[in-house]
């Protein structure tokens, strides 16, 4: 890669980034014209890290400024995970260790820099540093450093490589504003363009031809799929089409829209809907609007407005050909490489009775073939055996920005995943235990194995949610998340706004689930068929309430559980003796301890070995109960006698425990 073309990624004048880079660590020369692309990916990152760095500098220079009360006026947001060291708390804020440290003791709580705290105690300090805490799930933490990492990944992508790929566009907006109706007319007149027999099945999201032109969208219900991408770090779509009818403006779904996609930083389109009514006022919604900072061209502001008709057809021509113009507009950051590595979002998954998994994958770069093994995240999802296009066409590959419903996937990834292609599937199949043990919050079932057999003996406590706003759905969502175990899991079998229908009723009858609405009623048929039907249907006005009763179902599933307790990592050394079910080895310890009784996992390089117990543990000849950080030591490691030296054994315990919900 050429060094002009670094500086232009990078945003920055070429000569001051051959100044900078030696600060950073890489001495490129002060006339080097040319880098490898490996070595252009490193300084991408390191540069990244820099200007994070000075972003949360300038940040803390202003973490005890003080109003004229003398509180701290917090300045920045910081997302903060469940649980964390301190040393990594301080890594986060970019603030000392020892500021945080002594923070900590004013609170009355005498902390290591090793040793954990919860939120809770974390949002206290940050507050008082200048700081608006908000909690993450590790999960999401995972998926946002993930999410980043693809944004690295384009970057590399050559410029002369990269090129325009369709828009992919979602459509927001209130309950009955018409969202529906305008993508059902978009599709009636822009994709089936005679086609035999249309459109034969629903994938979750479709291409429309406009004027020799595609633009992609995203046909999911309501905002969840939007919503539940972007939370795990993904950059879905690239424009907003804001839908609000001209007959009852502003709507509180309309205010959640519009904040989803300005949190986004995607541009919004407004279809003024309904137009066609006598009782439409679309001067009085552009008023509305207006106060939420929606100002259209017509009263000098810079948001495209279009009054349409969606159940008459009125505008629609309109209003995507104004798509493809901030599309033009936005071209520069419409591009992909048809060639480059692939990776792609989940955007609707579900499991069918005859077909097994399946997923609607919106393809970011690269190109999808079929037959291709897919991973999320380094473990093995499966094999591509079918692919169909958004009219149900059978097709070999899929390109950028193309919508495609596969299937062969072993289990429904989540929506918002991001999945990648491997040519080594044996090595990803190798490493998924490993993985799910080495996470914080794994724990697995006392008496199940490892892996996959954990998850198959999950139970499940199935529940159907109706509330009245997004904004509740969302939250509630979050809120039960956190009571979930690899023991308990809470299955939503389906989701809505609006009352309980009979339709919840029924499938409440058909998978056990218990119905909970919150601000909402039963219809009053569907409150005889849940009388008649012996269906649990719970309402409540407050959402603590709803969560108690919640907690008190899982309460009656949970079983003792075992938890994963880390102790320390050995080097091995040297081989002293090997038999058939056993090995003698010894090593010198890294990290942490080592103690008799403990289970091993052995790691080569980064790979997953095998597993076992160390059953006796000497130093010199003498028996020990344990060796701690630089202490050499010798093992009986219990298991297969695969272990080599050179390799490393994580050392860990399992203890029992009860969880608290």
């Amino acid at each position: 890669m050429n060094i002009s073309e670094l500086a232009r990624r990078l945003r920055v004048n070429a000569e001051d980034l051959r100044t900078r880079l030696p600060e950073l660590g890489f001495d490129v020369g002060g006339k080097a014209i040319k880098i490898e692309d490996s070595l252009a990916g490193r300084i991408i990152r390191a540069w990244r890290e820099y200007e994070d760095r000075q972003k949360q500098k300038a940040a803390y220079e202003k973490i005890t400024r003080k109003d004229e009360m003398g509180n701290v006026v917090k300045d920045k947001r910081v997302d903060i995970p469940s649980v964390l060291t301190v040393r990594d708390f301080a890594t986060l804020l970019n603030v000392p260790l020892n500021i945080v440290i002594t923070e900590l003791m004013k609170n009355g709580i005498m902390a290591s820099l090793n040793q954990r705290i919860d939120f809770d105690t974390a949002a206290i300090v940050a507050g008082e540093l200048g700081f608006e805490a908000t909690e993450i799930s590790m999960e999401q933490k995972v998926e946002l450093d993930k999410a980043k990492r693809m944004a690295d990944k384009m970057l590399l992508e050559k410029k002369e490589d990269r090129q325009v790929r369709p828009p992919i566009v979602v459509v927001m907006g209130h309950v009955d504003h018409g969202k529906t109706k305008l993508l059902d007319a978009i599709r009636k007149t822009n994709v089936m363009g005679g086609e035999a027999g249309g459109i034969t099945q629903h994938i979750g999201a479709y291409q429309a031809d406009v004027k020799g032109k595609k633009i992609t969208f995203i046909d999911t219900p309501g905002h969840e799929a939007f919503t539940a991408m972007r939370s795990r770090g993904a950059k879905v779509a690239d424009i907003a089409i804001l839908v609000v009818a001209a007959t009852e403006g502003v709507m509180p779904q309309t205010v959640e829209a519009l904040k989803i996609a300005k949190e986004a930083g995607i541009p919004i389109l407004v279809a003024l809907n309904k137009t066609d009514l006598p009782e439409s006022n679309p001067e009085k919604t552009k008023q509305e609007l207006a106060q939420y900072d929606l100002l259209s061209e017509e009263w000098g502001g810079k948001t495209i407005f279009v009054e349409i008709s969606a159940k008459f057809g009125k505008n629609i021509d309109q209003l995507l050909e104004n798509v493809l113009l901030m599309a033009e507009m936005n071209e520069e950051n419409l591009r992909a490489n048809p060639t480059g590595e692939f990776f792609g979002s989940v955007i609707e998954s579900h499991v069918d009775k005859g077909a097994g998994p399946v997923a609607t994958i919106l393809v970011r770069n690269g190109t999808l073939r079929l037959h291709d093994y897919i991973v999320i995240d380094g473990v093995l999802y499966g094999r591509i055996k079918t692919m169909r296009n958004h009219l149900g066409v059978d097709q070999e590959e899929s390109l950028p920005a193309q919508p495609v419903e596969v299937c062969g996937l072993k289990i429904a990834p989540k929506v918002g995943d991001i999945l990648e292609v491997t040519d080594d599937p044996k090595k990803a199949k190798r490493n998924k235990v490993y993985r799910m043990q080495q996470d914080e919050t794994f724990i697995k079932q006392k008496s199940g194995d490892a892996g996959e057999a954990a998850v198959e003996g999950v139970t499940k406590l199935n529940i159907i949610l109706r509330t009245d706003v997004l904004g509740s759905q969302e939250a509630i969502f979050e809120s039960l998340k956190k009571f979930e175990s690899d023991k308990v899991k809470i299955e939503v079998v389906s989701k809505g706004l609006g009352a309980v229908t009979e339709s919840d009723v029924l499938s409440a009858e058909a998978t056990g689930a218990v119905v909970f609405g919150f601000n909402v009623l039963p219809s009053l048929s569907a409150s005889r068929l849940a009388r008649d039907k012996k269906v649990d249907v719970k309402i409540y006005k407050i959402i603590y309430e709803l969560l108690d009763e919640v907690k008190k179902r899982l309460r009656s599933l949970i079983k003792p559980t075992t938890v994963r307790k880390d102790l320390g990592k050995m080097e091995v050394l040297a081989i002293f003796k090997k038999a058939a079910d056993y090995e003698v080895v010894g090593g010198r310890v890294n990290k942490g301890k080592v103690e008799p009784g403990a289970k091993v996992a052995v790691l080569r390089g980064n790979e997953f070995i095998t597993s076992g117990k160390i059953t006796e543990l000497q130093i010199g000849k003498q028996a020990v109960k344990d060796a701690v950080h630089s202490q050499e030591c010798g093992v009986k490691f219990v298991g297969q006698p695969l272990i080599e030296v050179g390799d490393v054994l994580d050392v860990y315990k399992e203890e029992e425990k009860y969880l608290n919900i």
